[in-house]
């Protein structure tokens, strides 16, 4: 292995030539790659973990732009998935390390594959829900994982190793309801630095120095750091009593509203036969655009992205049953 690109790392006497040789035998999984997934993919990969595997389920648009740093103009004109996008922005940041992407919606059925096949797990996803089921797919099969979250200016982190720290649902027992990003926007900045410290927790465990044992929120508008003690809760549905409620397949629907409030998931039974021929067939009805990996269909009122897999996100259908109605009439399966 040549240290010869680390050598500030190894310099360091945080992590030094052992710690080094720790990170390039080492392997992440950053689910979600936005804004905190993406500044995370980049750091981990410049900082020389030896594989990674990049896993999100929506594609570049411009409007991600602003705050999505591993992406650029090229990749919205081309509607490419976020996750092949960043596999091939990392494999030029780093050729010595690997790099797999995963087009695909976090879930039951995936996750615990998917925790089992790396050494640490970060969150770069925009709800609980996905948040809630990481961390019990984590505690189930003893991986370390890091929660990270922003909003507005302000964010918050925690690393999390399964019967050692606290979990997510000792910190947050239920999902809180207020605002999201879609609804209150996103300061890029605050994004930018939960994500680093999202990384440095991670490069923290990977060497064997632990995770802080403590939440971090700040604000970078105000420039507030604020220190939480999260203590175990032996009462706790996940860590304490070895409940995994979110990875039971029942209580995940194959069509919902995702956190913007207006886009409809629909992943499919079986997956389409062609993306061209359905772009083809759909050009006769409604405005197609193409991309490498995905289609967009138009109609007078809706908006249609479908994957090569058959996964659908429809955008103002207006209910979870109109998607469905609407999936099933111009694709078909």
């Amino acid at each position: 292995m040549d240290l010869g690109r680390y050598e500030k790392h190894v310099l360091l006497e945080e992590i030094g030539e052992e710690g080094q040789r720790k990170l390039m035998k080492s392997s992440a999984a950053i689910i979600g790659c936005g804004a905190l997934g993406g500044m995370i993919a980049s750091l981990l990969a410049r900082a020389g973990i030896g594989k990674l595997i990049v896993v999100d389920r929506d594609f570049v648009e411009m409007k991600n732009l602003h705050r999505q740093i591993l992406f650029d103009e090229e990749d919205a004109v081309n509607m490419t998935p976020k996750a092949v996008a960043a596999m091939e922005k990392l494999r030029k940041i780093n050729s010595s390390i690997e790099v797999e992407a995963m087009v695909a919606d976090v879930n039951p059925s995936n996750v615990e594959e998917i925790v089992e096949s790396v050494d640490i797990i970060l969150d770069g996803t925009d709800n609980l829900e996905t948040r809630f089921l990481i961390n019990d797919a984590c505690i189930k099969h003893n991986k370390p994982w890091v929660y990270g979250a922003v909003v507005e200016t302000e964010g918050i982190t925690m690393g999390i190793v399964p019967h050692e720290t606290a979990c997510l649902r000792c910190f947050l027992p239920f999902a809180p309801g207020g605002n999201t990003c879609d609804t209150s926007g996103v300061l890029s900045m605050a994004a930018t630095t939960i994500a680093s410290l999202q990384a440095t927790e991670a490069i923290r465990i990977l060497v064997g120095e632990g995770a802080r044992g403590e939440a971090i929120h700040l604000d970078v508008w105000s420039g507030s750091v604020v220190p939480i003690k999260v203590e175990r809760n032996p009462e706790c549905m996940a860590c304490g009593k070895g409940e995994y409620e979110f990875l039971d397949s029942s209580r995940y629907s194959s069509a919902r509203i995702l956190c913007d409030g207006k886009t409809v998931q629909i992943i499919p039974g079986s997956p389409i036969p062609s993306l061209q021929k359905l772009a083809e067939r759909l050009g006769r009805v409604g405005k197609v655009e193409r991309g490498r990996h995905v289609l967009k269909f138009r109609t007078e009122r809706e908006e249609m992205i479908i994957f090569e897999d058959g996964r659908a996100l429809i955008t103002n259908a207006g209910s979870v049953e109109r998607a469905k109605a609407l999936y099933a009439k111009y694709v078909g399966i």
